[in-house]
């Protein structure tokens, strides 16, 4: 018994040694502590600057407020990071009748700046901030309250509850239940992926996937209050701001994304679902699949001359796709959608069918501008990055990351509409079998295919144009709808 005695005091003294020294990093575990950060320091604006209105901003009492002006536009103080898939935590104190919300994912550009969102040109004052926009609306007069639900400012509106998700009488119901006008709330963020949640006072409120936009600014807005000078002074304060960001694995699929549709194209390890674009296998060689990175080798910068380009064996017609890619300095590849890989490759000069070159379809270009002769070539750029090589260009102030580091492809098929969005930003968009397009494409090298780009379905591509380039994260999502 004695020895027993001792043997559970041993074990006791262990566990309590494990705890105090290494208990708080297991909880972190699960929740990081010493992941989250402070973005306002309870003292000053450090670490934030102001974007597109006029409202006032400063520090007193701990909280940092954010105070209505007239005669001013929106109004967002933003920290000077961008962040990706990330947890955000704040209390907020609003004055009744002053809206406000909380920016994420979101962008703005120095100069003004048109866009084009679902068919619709949206003309973007400078250094105007737009995006997600998780809303503060807790107006005790309208009485709506629709605190955490979503709104895309500048661009689709309402999303939740909206065009997106959400029943309207529901939200609206829950809302008033869990609001607390006039008092401290708390709202929490969180972003993985496409996936998106809110809660507000701990009650989950929105929760829907969207890929538009998956990396951008925050910002703490002060709605504009008009003309009216007796709405001037109304405040809102926000304390204990703060976030944590989340790593994800790559090429895994969170529940959120698997409910919503989404299927990853590559599964991060072996070469399921795709094949050469010449023959049913694989290719032997010319492509690496290494820890969770597919990459197509360096062979002098010839076109589909070492392992061939690579092909899904599904067809493909509705579909919205994400992809990273990594390119290496001077380096040229392709995302091509449509494939007909039974059609002869052309000369990219004459545009004649040749025994050897990269299979048929739209291309996303890949490329450094910087150091490929191709974005000299073409047509106002119309081979650049971003661009649906060799018919329309992506714009000259386009995003674009440095060489070795990992950009993101979006591309959008629905029915006859495609868009092209490199690194959250839309660079092409057009309508397959429009008079504009089938213009494009007869002063093309492909003005000698009949029907280009204008068939049902086709394979997805990733060209192998002769020099390293790297592809991660291949998701792909079936549109049931046009």
């Amino acid at each position: 018994m004695k020895s027993l005695s001792s043997l559970i005091l041993t074990v006791s003294v262990i566990v309590a040694a494990l705890w105090l020294n290494g208990g708080a990093s297991v909880a972190r575990g699960a929740s990081p502590a010493t992941d989250w950060v402070n973005l306002f320091n309870g003292t000053n604006l450090d670490g934030w600057e102001q974007h597109s209105g006029a409202a006032k901003y400063f520090a007193a009492d701990g909280c940092l407020v954010g105070e209505s002006v007239t005669n001013t536009g929106n109004s967002f103080l933003c920290p000077v990071k961008t962040y990706g898939d990330f947890e955000m935590e704040l209390d907020y104190l609003v004055d009744g009748g002053l809206n406000s919300g909380v920016q994420f994912r979101s962008d703005l550009f120095p100069a003004a700046h048109i866009i084009n969102v679902d068919g619709k040109t949206i003309h973007l004052p400078a250094d105007r901030l737009h995006g997600y926009q998780c809303e503060i609306d807790m107006d005790t007069n309208r009485n709506r309250m629709w605190t955490a639900g979503i709104y895309d400012e500048m661009r689709r509106d309402w999303l939740f509850p909206g065009k997106i998700g959400g029943r309207t009488n529901d939200f609206t119901a829950q809302g008033r239940t869990v609001s607390k006008p006039s008092e401290w709330n708390h709202l929490r963020i969180r972003c993985v992926g496409a996936s998106i949640k809110t809660w507000l006072n701990g009650e989950p409120r929105a929760d829907f996937c969207d890929a538009m936009t998956l990396r951008g600014r925050i910002g703490l807005q002060v709605h504009a209050v008009g003309k009216d000078p007796a709405k001037a002074g109304m405040k809102v304060k926000f304390r204990d701001i703060r976030l944590r960001e989340i790593t994800s694995e790559i090429n895994t699929l969170s529940a959120d994304e698997q409910k919503a549709g989404w299927k990853l194209l590559w599964d991060g390890k072996t070469s399921e679902g795709w094949r050469s674009a010449k023959s049913e296998s694989f290719p032997a060689h010319g492509w690496t699949m290494r820890d969770g990175v597919l990459t197509v080798h360096d062979n002098k910068g010839e076109e589909s001359a070492g392992g061939g380009d690579i092909i899904t064996r599904q067809r493909y017609s509705d579909f919205e796709l994400m992809a990273d890619f990594k390119l290496t300095p001077g380096a040229n590849s392709g995302i091509k959608i449509f494939v007909q890989p039974d059609i002869s490759p052309v000369d990219k000069k004459t545009g004649a069918k040749t025994a050897v070159g990269s299979a048929i379809g739209c291309e996303f270009q890949v490329l450094d501008d910087a150091l490929h002769p191709d974005a000299k070539l073409g047509k106002d750029g119309d081979r650049t990055i971003g661009s649906l090589y060799d018919l329309m260009p992506a714009p000259k102030d386009k995003k674009v990351l440095p060489v070795g580091e990992w950009n993101h492809a979006r591309i959008l098929s629905r029915g006859q509409h495609i868009e092209f969005w490199l690194n959250d930003q839309k660079t092409v968009e057009f309508e397959r079998g429009s008079e504009a397009f089938r213009a494009v494409v007869a002063e093309s090298k492909f003005k000698n295919i009949p029907d280009f780009g204008e068939w049902a379905d086709g394979h997805i591509l990733l060209q192998e144009h002769g020099n390293e380039v790297s592809y991660r994260n291949i998701k792909i999502r079936v549109l049931s709808g046009k």
